[in-house]
């Protein structure tokens, strides 16, 4: 199963720590994460085997929702900051409308993606 993990600058501790509280189930199910670039990094850091692509405002958004339509990508945890600005805001909302579009769940706070790990 392929995981994408994705937070905003002021959300990324936010994911390494939720990465942290779930690190037996996402260690015993032969899940694969996939991130974009700086979310992968810190998570690489915090000890975590992901394959990091682009950073989000260079395309990393976009190389996930490829991902999400080619059915490769089976489900999306992205912290988002509602309340900061995103320059690239129209790759975030292509993204979350492929997830609907290809029935990909999404969780885009700590509370919903913490539902979506406890149903793997």
């Amino acid at each position: 199963m392929e995981i994408a993990i994705i937070a905003h600058d002021g959300k990324k501790a936010e994911m390494v720590q939720f990465l942290n509280e779930h690190k037996d189930v996402l260690l015993q199910k032969n899940i694969s994460l996939i991130s974009t670039g700086t979310t992968g990094d810190k998570a690489i850091k915090a000890g975590f085997e992901v394959n990091a692509l682009l950073s989000g405002p260079v395309g990393g958004d976009a190389q996930i929702a490829a991902r999400v339509a080619e059915g490769k990508c089976n489900m999306v945890l992205f912290f988002r900051d509602p309340l900061d600005r995103h320059p690239h805001e129209p790759d975030i909302l292509m993204l979350m409308r492929l997830c609907d579009v290809h029935n990909v769940p999404l969780a885009t706070n700590p509370a919903t993606a913490e539902l979506l790990i406890k149903a793997i």
